[in-house]
């Protein structure tokens, strides 16, 4: 199962960052670009998460946390699916 997996993602004469998903709907990244896009990306939630204490008002959490969250989770998306395959439901290893 790892050997096919591995496989799978190494297929990739498009050299694309992300591939659909084994399992389900999605993506997951395949290339060093890929990769830091999802690091930058979780940095940059756990900075904005960081900002949030006891004492913030449900006003402030919305502007500081949930706004910049869904602002880069589009932007998440939006760079897979111009740097990545069609997304599309899977269930195991695509036959050729």
């Amino acid at each position: 199962m790892l050997k096919e997996y591995i496989a799978y993602m190494k297929d990739n004469p498009k050299r694309y960052w992300f591939k659909a998903k084994l399992y389900g709907w999605g993506w997951v990244p395949v290339k060093r670009e890929g990769w830091l896009v999802l690091a930058v990306y979780i940095a940059l939630v756990l900075a904005f998460a960081l900002t949030i204490d006891e004492q913030s008002p449900p006003e402030e959490v919305m502007f500081t946390f949930l706004l910049p969250l869904l602002l880069l989770t589009g932007a998440l998306i939006r760079i897979c699916y111009r740097t990545g395959e069609k997304p599309r439901w899977q269930w195991g290893v695509p036959k050729k």
